[in-house]
C-alpha cells in the first residue's frame, strides 16, 4: 500500500514535536499518538496549530460529553461471536482505540468544520466531566516485515471493510492487533458478513452523520487564527475523519460489544 499520509514515528520525534506528542498522550489519555497527529507533524507548523486549537475541547470535557451522547444512540452492526483465548493485548488495543478514535473523531471533525467555516449557527457545546481513559500498554505497531505475508494480506483486507476498495489510510488498530493472527482470522469473516448484508456500511454512515452534526457544534468553541496552509490541513484532517477514524469508531465499538457479549 502506498502511503499518501506520511507520519513521524513516536520514537523518532524530537524537540518540540516530542513535547507535543507527550502532551497529546497525556491529554487524550492514551499510550500512543494516533496516526493523524503524527501525520500533521510532517506539515510545517500544522501540529502545534491544530493541537492548540482543539486542546481546550479535551481539557474542558466538551469532547467527552459529546462522546457520551453519541454512544447512547450509536448504530452498530451485529457481529458473530468473537470469543477466543486471545492475548490480553488484544482487548487492550480495542479499549485504547475505542477511546482515542471516538474522542479524536469529534475534536478533528470540529477542526475540519471550523476550517471550512461550517460551524453550527446556534448553540454551544457543554463542558463536563471527562471520561475515564484506558490505562493499558499496547504491543508494537506492526509493519509488513514484522508479520507473516498471510497476516499482512489479512490486515490489508480488513482495512477495506467499511471503506472504498482502495482505502487511503491503513488503520493503525489492525497493525496493533497483527500480533494476534488467530484473532484476525476470526475477525475477517465476521466483518465480511456485515459488509455483505449492508449493515456495516449503514452503521458507519449513520454514525458519521451524527458525528458531523455534533462536530459542527463543537467547532463553535474553537478560537484560533486561521493558519497558513489551512486548505492542506483541512484536507488531511477530513481524510482521517471521513475514512480511517470515521469507519474505525464503528468497527472497533462493534468488535468490543461482540467480545463482551460472548464473555457474558
Amino acid at each position: 500500500m502506498s502511503d499518501p499520509f506520511p507520519a513521524i514515528a513516536e520514537a523518532e520525534a524530537s524537540g518540540s514535536t516530542a513535547e507535543l506528542f507527550a502532551d497529546i498522550r497525556a491529554t487524550v489519555g492514551v499510550r500512543v499518538v494516533n496516526l493523524v497527529w503524527r501525520h500533521l507533524a510532517t506539515m510545517d507548523e500544522a501540529l502545534p496549530w491544530a493541537w492548540a486549537a482543539v486542546r481546550p475541547l479535551y481539557q474542558q470535557g466538551m469532547v467527552d460529553q459529546t462522546v457520551i451522547g453519541f454512544r447512547q444512540a450509536m448504530a452498530l452492526p451485529r457481529l458473530a461471536t468473537l470469543a477466543g483465548d486471545e492475548p490480553a493485548s488484544v482487548d487492550a488495543v480495542l479499549a485504547s482505540y475505542d477511546h482515542s478514535n471516538t474522542v479524536n473523531l469529534f475534536s478533528l471533525g470540529a477542526l475540519a468544520a471550523w476550517l471550512r467555516g461550517e460551524g453550527a449557527a446556534h448553540g454551544l457545546p457543554q463542558p463536563g466531566t471527562r471520561l475515564p481513559t484506558p490505562d493499558v500498554a499496547l504491543p508494537a505497531l506492526a509493519s509488513e516485515n514484522d508479520v507473516t505475508p498471510e497476516t499482512w494480506r489479512r490486515v490489508l483486507r480488513l482495512n477495506c471493510f467499511g471503506d472504498s476498495e482502495q482505502p487511503l489510510i491503513l488503520a493503525s488498530m489492525y497493525r496493533h492487533v497483527a500480533h494476534a493472527p488467530a484473532f484476525l482470522a476470526r475477525l475477517e469473516p465476521a466483518l465480511a458478513a456485515v459488509q455483505a448484508d449492508g449493515s456495516l456500511d449503514r452503521a458507519i454512515a449513520a454514525n458519521r452523520e451524527a458525528a458531523r452534526r455534533s462536530s459542527r457544534l463543537l467547532a463553535r468553541a474553537i478560537t484560533a487564527e486561521r493558519p497558513a496552509h489551512a486548505t492542506d490541513i483541512e484536507s488531511s484532517v477530513s481524510a482521517f475523519v471521513n475514512h480511517a477514524i470515521g469507519k474505525m469508531v464503528t468497527i472497533c465499538r462493534a468488535i468490543r460489544v461482540a467480545r463482551e457479549s460472548a464473555a457474558a
